[in-house]
């Protein structure tokens, strides 16, 4: 007899036999039909342990499973709501922070937030766009920014554009050198998809030649990529746009397009963590002395030499601009008059020009002025009178040491991404020409919310410069006829002129992007000239 039965019989004591058979049917269900009076009593036991620990630990891997579960939920909705969760908790003591504590504060405060991703966005892909951009780092910016707004439109896939290595800076850097290549990816997935590179099967078709490259036409509407360029990608699969510079116009675009193209400026196209970090410390150490301006002073060879501006040169250096201008192929206007083109307003300002024009328009002799360009043609020479009227002139080579910009010698692009930083923090922005980098800064400061950037008429002021010079105008007669003629040139809201049918002497959409700054739709953002 097995013990369980000798036990319950004890138990009974003088119950009847009736009793007795239904307890005895009960013990066979609990122990699982184990027959109680053939059984040995070791067999019946181990049979119940072994069923009750399977069943034990059956309920324990279920448990845990659940668990987990609810664990990794958790944590995807903690990502969202944690910083609000946490911001409203009340405190349950009253305490004073101490000093290391604070030490503390600010170096987590500086440590990188985590954003939620937007969810990908699911298209039917019409094929990869692969994109070569050419110029400089802000003509290539907002190149970024209009084949970002193609690929959207015609659902396609993007590769991670190649920035220019073959133009006069002779830059090597490639995009993940400038641009925080992942966040660049991720911050955009809710709108079109981007590869670093193609799949291997197509990169083998692109290393056949088998594929189709073409420069958009300048300045085309949207139809004409629906149009033209996506035939191409339906057909090729692949296609390689290898110029970029102002291939889409800067109005007749649809709504969503605009506002794409701001998108992809303002929030997806942030620089490398280096460069971030870098541009903050020279904020820092500028911000520290005062209130500062930013002087994009846009008179090194290069530029010259492509205008055409001597203006101040002597007659050697005239010369060697002429035969840099000739050593260029792409360079395609190569006979300029420059007394000519000074006058038309289409030559930078010189430095001579650029500090009475400050002076004029009652700039405070003693602000900071950072110098944003490369090497200032004429050196020291040119800069003597507007280094007499301010005498706080600095660069990003006299505020950092030479090991902070160690990894940015020979990379054109990396130091203008640092002086770009500067010039969206500061109080006040001049250029003293308005190209790349002038009209996408100009834009940027509207953007984060209309911060002063005087736009210089370089028309007007070398008309007055020369009157004063020749003694015809008087210095408060032209103090008085600048800062009337700039009191509507400091970035404040304005709608973009439109110039039917001359796209390049309309207002660049980049330097001001109404669409993306008009928070009420009824308002016009154009102006039709």
């Amino acid at each position: 007899m097995c013990k369980a039965e000798d036990y319950r019989e004890r138990a009974a004591g003088g119950r009847g036999g009736g009793d007795r058979e239904l307890e005895m049917g009960l013990k066979s269900i609990l122990l699982g039909g184990c027959k109680i009076d053939k059984l040995s009593s070791s067999s019946c036991s181990s049979t119940y342990v072994n069923r009750g620990r399977m069943k034990l630990w059956m309920m324990r891997a279920m448990t845990t499973v659940l668990l987990w579960s609810c664990f990794v939920q958790l944590m995807a909705v903690g990502e969202m709501w944690r910083p609000r969760l946490l911001k409203g908790w009340p405190s349950c003591f009253n305490y004073i922070p101490s000093s290391s504590d604070s030490a503390l504060a600010v170096e987590l405060s500086s440590a990188p937030i985590k954003i939620a991703r937007p969810p990908k966005r699911v298209y039917k892909n019409n094929g990869y766009l692969m994109v070569s951009c050419n110029g400089g780092l802000n003509q290539m910016r907002a190149a970024i920014c209009d084949m970002v707004a193609i690929a959207r439109y015609l659902n396609v896939t993007l590769i991670v554009p190649e920035l220019d290595k073959a133009s006069f800076w002779a830059d090597p850097s490639e995009f993940q050198d400038i641009f925080d290549v992942d966040h660049f990816i991720t911050s955009l997935r809710d709108e079109v998809r981007i590869l670093k590179e193609l799949p291997p099967r197509l990169k083998r078709r692109v290393e056949l030649g088998l594929y189709y490259s073409l420069p958009p036409v300048s300045w085309s509407d949207i139809s004409y990529y629906s149009n033209q360029i996506l035939p191409l990608l339906l057909r090729y699969k692949v296609v390689d746009l290898n110029k970029t510079d102002a291939r889409l116009a800067n109005n007749g675009l649809p709504l969503d397009i605009q506002k794409l193209r701001c998108r992809v400026n303002y929030d997806a196209l942030k620089f490398t963590p280096q460069i971030e970090e870098l541009g903050r410390r020279v904020n820092r150490i500028l911000r520290q002395n005062g209130p500062f301006l930013v002087l994009h002073l846009r008179y090194e060879m290069d530029m010259l030499a492509f205008s055409g501006c001597t203006q101040g040169c002597n007659e050697e250096e005239a010369e060697e601009l002429t035969r840099m201008r000739y050593a260029y192929p792409w360079w395609k206007e190569k006979v300029i008059d420059s007394d000519i083109k000074r006058r038309e307003g289409l030559c930078p300002l010189t430095p001579e020009e650029t500090a009475l024009t400050l002076r004029a328009l009652d700039i405070d002799r003693n602000i900071q002025i950072y110098i944003a360009s490369g090497e200032i043609y004429g050196g020291e020479r040119r800069m003597a009178s507007l280094a007499a009227a301010f005498p706080n002139l600095v660069r990003k080579e006299t505020l950092l040491n030479p090991e902070d910009l160690r990894f940015f010698q020979n990379h054109s692009s990396q130091m203008a991404a640092l002086d770009y930083l500067v010039a969206l923090e500061s109080d006040i922005f001049v250029p003293t020409y308005d190209g790349n980098m002038a009209k996408v800064v100009e834009g940027h400061r509207r953007f984060l919310g209309y911060k002063k950037t005087i736009s210089l008429d370089r028309k007007f002021l070398v008309h007055m410069i020369d009157q004063y010079n020749n003694g015809s105008l008087s210095w408060d007669e032209l103090s008085f006829t600048v800062k009337e003629a700039h009191a509507d040139r400091m970035g404040t809201p304005q709608p973009r002129i439109v110039i039917p049918d001359r796209p390049k002497e309309e207002d660049y959409f980049y330097a001001n992007p109404y669409e993306c700054l008009v928070a009420d739709r009824s308002e016009e953002p154009l102006q039709v000239a």
